[in-house]
């Protein structure tokens, strides 16, 4: 019934390149794995063989390193059963032929994680804009509105009945004005994820999207205390997307939204509407997919070491479990 796609296929390599000794510690686990049901390719084996890969994304191995990983541990386990040089000749003609054929792979991945970091600081810097216009038109317009509103009042009880009546209007106004005001600031950045932390604001978006679609918001966390800003900054954009989705797309009457933090102190946030949901595959093989902001979702989350899952079928609705380990 669930299309399931795991970071593994919505999250792009880390940018970081490999610094050495990343390699050289994954690289007892790989020659380790291959002792693990040696028979056939069992599912501890399959299982072992794919946190490998995952280990490889999150420390920044690069292709050719564990190509080179494999080989090696590959070599070993072909000299427990013969000591034929031949043998060893032959594997290390294989691995040197395959390391060659895989450089114009890594050229490109290089390429891709350089443009990756670019998109990343090129967010950065666009938060930082938007944080300061965010505070410029809540403080400085603010301003602006009360000096308007002292003008007002000094001319008030020098005006005719007539002109009183007009001037309550014009105030009335620049209430309204400045309420606005206050509502695109939060929308786009709230001075209280700033201030409080990610709960209370989340707590305030679930409230106030609620009240402007009438989707019923329900928002549950078991989080105490406050994550690094960017993770922090991470998570309240991605719940914003996806609340922002529900409304336009998903016609959904509930949204449930669950943020707290296990044993290890990974943060994980699920996101859970009730609405028509869509074919996970057909919507991410389409050339639009960063319609439903899956492209700003994954960098996001990519930027931060996290992780998603994303779940989604035809009148089932659709759910979001995300990730974020524990900074060490």
């Amino acid at each position: 019934m669930t299309e399931g796609l795991v970071a593994g296929e919505l999250m792009t390599a880390s940018t970081d390149s490999a610094s050495p000794g990343r390699g050289p510690r994954l690289a007892p686990l790989h020659a380790e794995a291959l002792k693990i049901d040696p028979d056939g390719a069992g599912e501890r084996f399959l299982q072992r063989a794919d946190e490998i890969g995952r280990q490889g994304i999150a420390q920044g191995v690069s292709l050719l390193e564990l190509s080179r990983m494999h080989h090696a541990a590959l070599a070993k386990a072909l000299m427990r059963i013969s000591r034929s040089a031949r043998i060893q000749e032959e594997v290390r003609r294989a691995g040197a032929s395959f390391a060659e054929s895989l450089s114009p792979y890594e050229m490109a991945q290089r390429g891709f994680r350089d443009a990756v970091c670019a998109l990343r600081q090129l967010n950065e810097t666009m938060e930082g804009e938007i944080k300061r216009i965010a505070h410029s038109v809540h403080d400085e317009a603010g301003q602006l509105l009360d000096g308007a509103r002292l003008a007002i009042s000094g001319v008030d009880h020098e005006a005719s009945p007539l002109l009183r009546n007009r001037l309550r209007e014009v105030a009335a106004i620049l209430d309204q004005a400045e309420a606005e005001l206050r509502r695109l600031s939060h929308e786009l950045r709230p001075l209280i994820l700033d201030d409080l932390g990610l709960v209370p604001a989340l707590q305030v978006l679930a409230e106030g999207t609620a009240r402007r679609s009438g989707v019923t918001v329900r928002f549950e966390t078991s989080l105490e205390g406050r994550a690094p800003a960017k993770v922090e900054t991470a998570l309240y954009r991605i719940v914003q997307e996806a609340l922002t989705n529900v409304v336009r797309h998903a016609r959904a009457k509930s949204v449930r939204i669950q943020l707290g933090r296990d044993c290890n102190g990974t943060l994980r946030c699920t996101f859970r509407d009730d609405g028509v949901g869509f074919d996970v595959v057909s919507v991410l093989s389409r050339k639009d997919r960063g319609g439903l902001g899956l492209v700003g979702i994954r960098e996001r989350l990519n930027a931060v070491g996290g992780t998603l899952e994303l779940h989604s079928d035809v009148g089932w609705g659709t759910e979001l479990r995300i990730e974020v380990p524990a900074e060490k």
